[in-house]
């Protein structure tokens, strides 16, 4: 078994959609990114390269590519977990936390998670997303910005189970 813990934090910007896990939420104003700038996604890709040892998201999707430019980032989670599943694991659960003043996310919630279960190819049971404020604290407190955080465990393969 393998950990890996990921964390991201974007702007918020008036003119941009607000996306997270891959889900539009409606609000007025969203991430100022190369890409779409859905922090959650972000948050869990770094997790999945760390546990693979296999360095950031800046590093296999570089943010001054203009091949990314405005890309979804389910997209970019797509392809970490081929990567995945190519060294030999596949994903056992993952625990992450939004941090956002406004909007409230509880409603967008299970959809979140369904998005994510039908990208990571994981269980819903075994995907936790929950949503936090900043207190009025800091950037993300005062409304300026959006962050994610996540933990993945991946499991090594038995391949006698996976032939």
């Amino acid at each position: 078994m393998r950990i890996g813990s990921g964390w991201d934090i974007h702007r918020l910007t008036e003119g941009r959609k607000l996306v997270l896990g891959g889900i539009v939420i409606p609000f007025s104003k969203g991430e100022e990114a190369h890409s779409d700038g859905d922090v959650l996604i972000h948050a869990v890709i770094d997790a999945l390269f760390g546990a693979l040892s296999m360095g950031d998201i800046g590093t296999h999707f570089p943010p001054g590519d203009p091949a990314y430019k405005d890309i979804s980032s389910t997209v970019l989670l797509e392809k970490a977990v081929s990567m995945v599943h190519t060294e030999g694991f596949f994903i056992g659960n993952i625990d992450s936390t939004i941090i956002l003043e406004k909007p409230k996310l509880k409603r967008y919630i299970p959809e979140v998670v369904q998005k994510l279960s039908s990208i990571l190819g994981v269980d819903p049971e075994n995907i936790s997303v929950k949503a936090k404020t900043g207190e009025g604290l800091g950037p993300v407190g005062e409304g300026n910005a959006v962050e994610a955080r996540a933990v993945v465990l991946l499991e090594e393969k038995d391949e006698s189970v996976w032939v």
